[in-house]
């Protein structure tokens, strides 16, 4: 469609920073929200998007995400990533630095923000290294990075093992008020596992990474985001005690954040039986304990946000024997039905905190203005059908990647429609 005036008509607007929840038209001129009433008469000129029995929501945003390029095209590109964020319901993500050369200098960091606005359907926001390389030896120019358009640094897929190191990023990042974002893995403990260890694992006789190799590292971090006053920020959360810890340190006032991913809340180790490599992820799925811990984090406020990890990789890959086969699975295309089936449909969470969790609170860490449903800011929106019972099937994904452990799933809850900055980003009906 072409930029003009829009009309959003017959939704009911979800939007709980604004604390809005209810039947509502909204009217959109060049690229921002004008107006949002009960009900607005359409005029000459004025095109009209139907959203009778839809809700209309903040744009979602993706803390989270590897779109691989450059250096792996063959797995996923900025330009097949923004396509499957799109379907998803995002309107903004934000791209891992593991890539190759790694994003650590802002040659890089360039590069992938232009690609992102050549492609134009969605907002892409890197994350830059926190070291050189990635390699836990030396730390990148903070300055440098946060100028050139990083909303965040670090070495996601491999954790900041030194404590000085760790303790000198939160200092030197607090600097620029943003966060330091740590995969939480002593990798002396996981040594080299490649699922949760317990009786799944015992029985399959694989290799297990035990929860502590988690929950050390995030009560080190921890420590040290109090020690300095520096912003934490724990990827993809996966076991009860870590998110006890985070509860703890918040009520102390330590300044952390972190997220949950889609398949952590869903899934548990038993989906990693038969040696399915699908479910292969790092950190590993866990017990039905942890993932009920949680969803309560994500409930009471404790985690912050849901953030995909969007890992794609080759077939070849993914089809390997289980101990050769890659971290990673796709999720950006599953994200909203996922969720909506593991928390809306069992009442563990309401369609406004999904909307927080998923929107409101990810722009918020990321640093996004002005992101919601008032009068004069942009018009980001994702629309979505609450009633609509979909089967997963990869073969439509657009991600280049088409591995993915909900594929013939059956989900409740799909993306109808995306707006980004005004005009009609993806129509699920067209």
């Amino acid at each position: 469609m072409s930029e003009g005036k829009l009309l959003i008509s017959g939704g009911t607007v979800v939007d709980p920073s604004t604390k809005r929840e209810g039947r509502a038209d909204v009217l959109i001129e060049d690229g921002k929200i004008t107006d949002i009433q009960p009900s607005i008469a359409a005029r000459n000129g004025l095109r009209r998007f139907d959203a009778s029995g839809k809700l209309v929501m903040p744009g979602f945003v993706d803390l989270h995400v590897h779109f691989r390029q450059p250096g792996r095209e063959d797995k996923e590109t900025v330009e097949t990533g923004s396509h499957a964020a799109i379907r998803g319901g995002f309107t903004a993500a934000c791209p891992m630095p593991n890539t190759s050369p790694v994003m650590d200098h802002r040659g890089a960091v360039e590069w992938v923000r232009q690609e992102g606005q050549r492609v134009g359907l969605i907002d892409v926001r890197p994350i830059g290294a926190l070291t050189r390389g990635q390699q836990g030896e030396e730390l990148t120019d903070f300055g440098e990075l946060f100028e050139a358009g990083c909303i965040a640094l670090s070495d996601d897929g491999k954790p900041l093992l030194s404590s000085l190191l760790m303790r000198r990023a939160l200092e030197y990042a607090k600097v620029f008020g943003r966060p330091v974002i740590q995969h939480s893995e002593d990798t002396c403990l996981s040594a080299g596992g490649v699922m949760h260890e317990g009786l799944v694992s015992t029985t399959l006789g694989l290799r297990g990474a035990p929860s502590e190799s988690e929950t050390v590292m995030v009560a080190r971090d921890l420590a040290l985001a109090e020690r300095t006053g520096g912003w934490l920020h724990v990827a993809h959360l996966s076991t009860a005690r870590s998110v006890e810890l985070i509860r703890q340190a918040k009520q102390r006032g330590v300044h952390v954040t972190c997220e949950v991913t889609p398949h952590h809340l869903a899934l548990t180790d038993e989906a990693v039986r038969g040696f399915n490599t699908l479910a292969k992820v790092n950190p590993p799925l866990r017990t039905e304990q942890d993932r009920l811990a949680l969803i309560e984090g994500l409930k009471d406020g404790t985690i912050d946000c849901i953030a995909t990890d969007h890992a794609p990789h080759t077939a070849w890959e993914k089809d390997a024997d289980f101990d050769a086969a890659p971290f990673g699975i796709v999720g950006l295309e599953t994200a909203l039905g996922v969720c909506a089936t593991a928390l809306i449909g069992p009442k563990h969470l309401t369609w406004s905190q999904l909307a927080d969790r998923m929107a409101i609170a990810p722009a918020r860490i990321a640093g996004l203005k002005d992101h919601g449903l008032a009068v004069s800011q942009p018009a980001n929106l994702t629309i979505v059908d609450p009633a609509a019972a979909w089967t997963v099937d990869p073969a439509s994904f657009a991600s280049r990647s088409k591995r993915s452990p909900f594929a013939g799933h059956r989900l409740t809850g799909k993306v109808a429609a995306v707006i980004r900055h005004g005009l009609v980003a993806w129509d699920a009906s067209a």
